[in-house]
């Protein structure tokens, strides 16, 4: 299909207000980076989740918000016309009821009543649990397919109110994946296979694992640290269309999809591989590293005789990598991590003003040694502004997505 062909593919997408308005951010990436043409509408709800300026960044075009705006008073009509496929995403209850009830009260509720079905609707839900469940939710929900709307069934998962249970958006590939294939039944017979995307790819640095420090030749001093929250964070960014760059130790988790990846064992291999790369000028930076703080001041030759009882070991202290990284990248976007144990409010409050201060980092995801266990694990991350607490992986990776594609704070 042609490049030309390829633009007149026009996808419209309705957002309703929900925290996971973020991860359609994601989406709307994706799209644009295969040169489908975006175009949003927005409820006065969704406005409090995702800004103007992300939207108009990603997309290229104003975001269309108010059917009572000067010069606006038909914009519903065309609109319904305009797309090629309308996704409304996320779809809250509120809106789901609306629509299925006839109610044109709002541009996104006006747009449904102008569409002709002649296209595709889809509709993607994400709300709370019960909301989700409950019988007039769901009753609007079989409406509305029988009216023609397709409806991209929520997922089970960790909700942004702390819950577990359905009600959680569809992950953005998988929307992306839906939104390809109803494309291609509306236009059989078309290639819809995009075009190599013309637009300059968005660099992310993503450091990750442990550094090791060698007692003797075959002794270190290392921690924890898997590397399998970045791994997840990088297959997030590398995802949405991002040009990533993984900096992990030897024994980290690898992400799965592409990345450029260099290795460190030590402190000093860290130190010296940002050297090198951090003067790439990347656009958004993530250390998730977890770096010595200490490294051995005289490791031994050989391997120390395990005969002895004891032995002495001294430690000499390591400066702070991360507060170097700034002034080797001074306009990227810098994301601290801050693993904390058992800590009280106000030293959880004194770590992050610390990164923010001394580190210049613009966000700082925190978590909790008692909360990081297989079953689940929780983050909080900040701006110098607000919170968002209680993020799974997954939510925190479309939350950093948002933000690296926005100047603006949360």
């Amino acid at each position: 299909m042609s490049q030309s062909n390829l633009n007149q593919k026009n996808i419209l997408i309705l957002m309703s207000g929900s925290i996971a308005g973020y991860k359609v951010c994601s989406l709307i990436s994706q799209l644009v980076q295969k040169n489908f043409n975006v175009k949003v509408a927005m409820s006065a709800s969704a406005q409090k989740f995702v800004g103007f300026a992300t939207l108009e960044g990603l997309t290229g075009h104003p975001v269309h918000t108010d059917n009572f705006e000067p010069g606006q008073a038909m914009e519903h009509i065309y609109l319904a016309r305009w797309a090629d496929l309308i996704l409304v995403a996320p779809a809250t209850a509120n809106t789901i009821n609306k629509m299925s009830q006839g109610v044109g009260d709002d541009l996104l509720t006006t747009i449904f009543l102008a569409h002709d079905f002649k296209k595709p609707f889809l509709l993607a839900p994400a709300m709370n649990t019960k909301m989700y469940l409950h019988p007039t939710t769901q009753k609007s929900i079989t409406e509305l397919k029988n009216m023609g709307v397709e409806i991209l069934e929520a997922a089970s998962g960790v909700l942004a109110c702390g819950e577990v249970g359905y009600g959680r958006l569809l992950e953005p590939h998988l929307i992306y994946d839906e939104v390809i294939t109803r494309l291609k039944e509306y236009s059989p017979g078309m290639d819809l296979t995009p075009a190599p995307s013309p637009q300059k790819l968005m660099k992310v640095l993503i450091t990750s694992g442990g550094t090791q420090e060698p007692i003797d030749d075959v002794r270190v001093i290392t921690n924890k640290s898997t590397g399998k929250t970045a791994s997840i964070i990088a297959d997030q960014f590398s995802n949405a269309g991002f040009d990533v760059t993984y900096l992990c130790a030897e024994t980290a988790v690898r992400p799965v999809l592409n990345a450029t990846i260099f290795t460190f064992v030590t402190y000093k291999d860290l130190d010296q591989k940002l050297n090198s790369l951090l003067p790439n000028g990347y656009d958004f930076i993530i250390h998730t590293a977890a770096v010595s703080d200490y490294s051995v001041a005289q490791p031994a030759s050989g391997k120390i005789d395990s005969s002895k009882d004891t032995i002495e070991i001294k430690l000499i202290k390591n400066p702070k990598l991360i507060n170097k990284i700034k002034k080797l990248s001074p306009k990227s976007q810098l994301v601290g991590f801050k693993l904390t144990s058992q800590a009280t409010s106000s030293t959880i409050e004194a770590k992050i003003n610390d990164l923010f201060e001394n580190a210049q980092c613009d966000y700082v995801v925190q978590n909790d040694w008692i909360q990081v266990h297989s079953s689940q694990h929780v983050f909080n991350l900040y701006s110098k502004k607000d919170i968002q607490k209680n993020l799974s992986i997954t939510d925190l990776s479309f939350a950093l997505i948002t933000l690296s594609l926005n100047k603006e704070s949360l």
